[in-house]
């Protein structure tokens, strides 16, 4: 069993804390005790989540605006067992600049090898798109998980 999942995007204003709180989420229904948290690549240091991010959330009853941006660490790299990428190129990343992080870092939709596509500074539309990615990867990793 894992104590702490790190979720890793690239500014962490979108995807990563959309997934966050929903695994936290889901986490918290099924009385699973596992920390997330979220990161990002190239963080938009200390800014809130995307606006098009903090309302698609609450259409569903999980409110993000608490979030705030983090840039990912060696430090959260070394705290986290589970560490969850939107896309392949972050999983190389990530292992490149920590490679004692090798075998701890998973493309989020893993079991369905897909990746999340970014949808900073796009539509509305888009936002959804992206949460029914994050939205069938939190179910996937549940199943795994528990």
């Amino acid at each position: 069993m894992f104590g702490n999942i790190l979720i890793v995007c690239v500014g962490n204003i979108c995807r990563s804390p959309m997934a966050e709180f929903l695994l936290r989420q889901r986490l918290m229904e099924n009385d699973v005790n596992i920390s997330v948290s979220s990161a990002g690549l190239g963080a938009v240091i200390d800014h809130g989540a995307d606006e098009k991010a903090i309302e698609l959330m609450l259409e569903r009853g999980i409110d993000i605006s608490t979030h705030r941006a983090r840039q990912l660490s060696g430090e959260m790299v070394k705290k986290n067992e589970l560490i969850l990428v939107m896309e392949h190129w972050q999983q190389k990343e990530i292992e490149g600049l920590y490679p004692y992080a090798r075998g701890r870092v998973h493309l989020f939709g893993k079991w369905s090898d897909m990746e999340i596509e970014d949808p900073y500074k796009k539509s509305k539309e888009a936002f959804n798109m992206t949460f029914v990615k994050i939205d069938k990867a939190c179910d996937e990793w549940c199943k795994k998980l528990w």
